[in-house]
């Protein structure tokens, strides 16, 4: 498929509000957990800070776990720029993205059955290295005001060195799915009579009370746009309500 038609199909398909659906990211087994929607795919990738982006280098298959950020149907993540991997990217490659997030422990009554809840996505692109200075800046900038809002206005600025020594790499979603379990126990029919302990175990991720560096000076107070990593919190939820925020404007 040429880069053209990619572009065409995508455009339809924004329209529509969906990812284009092809035999590359489409879900096969349990395809009815599959879902294509923007909506629930961007959903899962907001509510992640780690992702893991896979490559293919000289035949060998490659696999980074790193911090993502999305703008629109852009992706972005970095590392350093003494990077192999990164250094391959200078003239672009294809890439998939995945994130995925475990929401529970789905325990039946045969190991058979047994099973978890899970958000999971994977996104398609070509990624490049993002050469341009001010939008590597940006996209810097956004990185910290995605997360914590309001926190880029209240730190040092960035040196030139820094710059210098972190790649940022883009990649327009060209095509993606989404997939989740969000179910109880699903045991063979004759099985629930047996005297076996069943059930779901929730898992999340909980925000925990902030630990100040000891060497914090005097009067120094926790911003307020920290305010919503609250602790007790789901960290899920604290993402996806900056996300939200980050995409509304410095207003919101």
């Amino acid at each position: 498929m040429s880069d053209d038609t990619i572009l065409h199909s995508n455009e339809i398909e924004a329209n529509s509000g969906s990812y284009s659906i092809s035999e590359r990211n489409r879900v096969r087994r349990l395809h009815e957990r599959g879902r294509y929607d923007r909506e629930t795919v961007h959903a899962v990738l907001d509510a992640a800070m780690l992702c893991h982006v896979a490559y293919s280098m000289d035949g060998e298959p490659y696999c980074t776990p790193t911090i993502h950020w999305r703008d629109g149907d852009r992706l972005y993540w970095h590392g350093s720029s003494a990077s192999r991997m990164l250094r391959q990217l200078k003239a672009g490659a294809r890439a998939c993205l995945t994130v995925s997030h475990l929401d529970g422990l789905v325990l039946a009554r045969s190991g058979f059955h047994h099973s978890v809840n899970y958000r999971s996505a994977m996104c398609f692109g070509m990624a490049r290295i993002i050469d341009d200075q001010a939008e590597k800046e940006h996209a810097l900038d956004a990185l910290i005001e995605r997360f914590y809002p309001g926190r880029t206005s209240l730190l040092r600025p960035i040196e030139r060195q820094e710059i210098k020594a972190t790649m940022v790499v883009g990649m327009e979603i060209e095509e993606a799915s989404a997939k989740m379990r969000a179910a109880g126990v699903g045991d063979d029919e004759d099985d629930y009579a047996l005297p076996i302990w069943a059930g779901v175990i929730p898992v999340c991720t909980v925000i925990g009370q902030f630990e100040t560096c000891p060497r914090l000076l005097p009067d120094v107070e926790v911003p307020a746009g920290l305010a919503g990593f609250a602790p007790g919190r789901s960290l899920d939820e604290v993402l996806l309500e900056n996300q939200r925020r980050y995409e509304m404007g410095p207003e919101a």
